[in-house]
């Protein structure tokens, strides 16, 4: 049985087909105009969509008097980016009063507002009680260097930054009071006045209470003794520590109620520094107190001036040492590239010739180990080891069979082997940094007697790696499988470049080479040890370039 089109589309839009056409149920499971039918269904869709997309073609006439606008508009917003449905009467206002309310209940906005509340509380008692704010010129020269020191602040780490602004405000405790010292502290925030205003909020609300209680700490100290020195020095002792305490609860409080930080780890932080401003900050407010109320009031500024000057050079120089971190973290990411490019260079080599797998490594080993025993710098034992991992990576640009040849290689395919030295310099030479890395893979062929290859150097003539590559690339390729022999015995490689010396290799390599296998154990001498791998290497190599990096940030701090 059908339905007549007229039946269920009672108004027809004039870019509908012919009233006579038949309309079939929907059935599908699924389907999103399931319970109406498809041909009705499916222009009653086009004709909402008609309705609410952007007019670039004016929508029919029909269209617009079947649906209304502003509902479906208003249905189509009430969806949100997840495609869930949520209710937004009238626009959304009511939902939006109810989150702005939620907020001002909410735990950060209930302990910035009992702050607030507690400063303008102990401020009006304060001036009930007349206190006096002191000299208005000094106070105001007090809050601008307050102001500026704050502008100037040091990030110590995450969670906390530092400046002298302490000092403004220790000195007005002492001199003029709680009220004084309330409105220093305060007014040392006002260049940080922006978003979020939150939070510019609680830091004034608390630097206006810490300077109040350091003001009130400060008087009551003062009369401890009755000696005018001794009463300033009291006074501004127990003022800073009453300060710093202060400074210190007042973040682990916002922290904890923000749930955004480690109360630990700002507390561990700020004891030291409590440790070093106390005697720091104590003597240079006492006996700037001492000048203002025995010498001169011009003494303020004076002694303020150069305070300020010194922490910008502090703040100067922390940004320096940031950006040299940086640099140094930089350098090092780069320095991994190169060093995972070079390690992949070789590791397709291994895959390549499966009878000089792990040579690479293994060669990397000896060499920075002979590098250790001759004494070398760190920097030389990690350049050996370098360049042990890359020493033959021209051979991935040789001939295919060349090194899987497994007979005796004839005169010419010789010489187009001794070419992997230069191969491996061009490749090498084209990373940036590595020209001296170049240079020492270039010469590793070399003898001390002049017959090596490629250029036929001799003695000193031959960089100090190239001549310590020489011996551990020799005896590990005497102690390893070749398509042509068996491994040699560890024992015979040794009585081999006890022979080849002053000829072939360097005496005093191979006596440092030999004492270290002379100690060995026999995992080490036939490079069959867990780490003579080339994934080990990579890790090695990239634990030393860190560590180097962190020893090079600790020495510049």
């Amino acid at each position: 049985m059908g339905w007549a089109h007229a039946g269920c589309c009672p108004e027809r839009p004039t870019w509908a087909p012919d009233p006579s056409a038949r309309c079939v149920p929907q059935t599908e499971r699924g389907s999103p105009v399931r319970g109406t039918y498809t041909g009705c269904g499916k222009r009653k869709l086009r004709v909402d969509y008609q309705a609410v997309r952007p007019h670039a073609v004016r929508p029919p006439a029909a269209a617009r008097i079947t649906a209304s606008t502003t509902l479906l508009m208003i249905q189509l917003l009430s969806r949100g980016t997840n495609g869930k449905t949520v209710y937004t009467p009238f626009g959304g206002w009511k939902q939006a009063l109810a989150a702005g309310i939620r907020g001002l209940f909410s735990p950060i906005s209930l302990w910035v507002g009992s702050l607030v509340v507690s400063a303008l509380g102990v401020a009006a008692a304060l001036v009930l009680f007349d206190h006096s704010v002191g000299n208005i010129w000094v106070l105001l020269v007090l809050a601008v260097a307050a102001v500026l020191a704050e502008r100037s602040r040091v990030r110590l780490n995450r969670y906390m930054e530092e400046s002298i602004s302490l000092l403004p405000t220790l000195f007005a405790a002492v001199v003029f009071g709680p009220l004084a010292a309330m409105v220093v502290a305060a007014a040392s925030m006002v260049g940080q006045f922006g978003r979020p205003y939150l939070k510019w909020v609680t830091y004034t609300s608390t630097r206006a209470l810490t300077g109040a209680v350091t003001g009130i700490a400060a008087s009551w100290a003062s009369g401890l003794s009755t000696a005018h020195v001794g009463s300033i020095v009291l006074a501004t002792t127990i003022g800073a520590l009453v300060s710093q305490a202060l400074d210190a609860g007042f973040g682990v409080a916002t922290l904890m109620v923000r749930r955004t930080g480690n109360p630990w780890e700002l507390l561990k932080t700020h004891a030291p520094l409590v440790l070093f401003a106390v005697p720091l900050y104590a003597p240079l407010v006492a006996l700037l107190a001492f000048a203002y109320q025995d010498i001169s009031p011009w003494t303020v500024p004076l002694f303020l001036a150069p305070a300020i000057a010194a922490q910008r050079l502090f703040g100067l120089y922390q940004e320096e040492r940031q950006l040299a971190e940086g640099l140094t973290a930089a350098n090092l990411r780069l320095e991994r590239a190169n060093i995972s490019f070079a390690t992949s260079l070789v590791a397709a080599l291994d895959a390549r010739d499966r009878y000089t797998a792990g040579h690479s490594a293994a060669v990397s080993i000896y060499a920075r180990d002979i590098a250790a025993r001759l004494d070398l710098p760190d920097d030389q034992q990690q350049l050996a080891h370098l360049c042990g991992l890359v020493h033959d990576i021209g051979k991935i640009g040789l001939p295919p069979g060349l090194l899987e040849k497994p007979g005796a290689l004839t005169l010419e395919e010789r010489r187009q082997m001794q070419e992997h030295s230069t191969i491996g310099e061009r490749i090498l030479a084209k990373v940036e940094d590595y020209a001296e890395i170049a240079k020492i893979v270039r010469h590793h062929h070399e003898r001390m007697d002049g017959m090596g290859y490629p250029d036929g150097i001799a003695g000193d003539e031959i960089p100090l790696i190239s001549r310590i590559l020489t011996v551990a690339d020799a005896y590990n390729a005497m102690t390893s499988d070749r398509p042509y022999r068996d491994a040699m015995p560890s024992r015979v490689a040794r009585m081999r470049l006890a022979q080849g010396i002053e000829g072939k290799f360097d005496t005093t390599i191979v006596a440092a080479f030999e004492a270290i296998l002379a100690g060995a154990a026999d995992d080490y001498r036939t490079a069959t040890r867990d780490d003579f791998t080339l994934d080990a290497q990579d890790r090695y190599q990239g634990q030393n370039e860190l560590d180097s990096a962190l020893q090079g940030s600790t020495q510049a701090a």
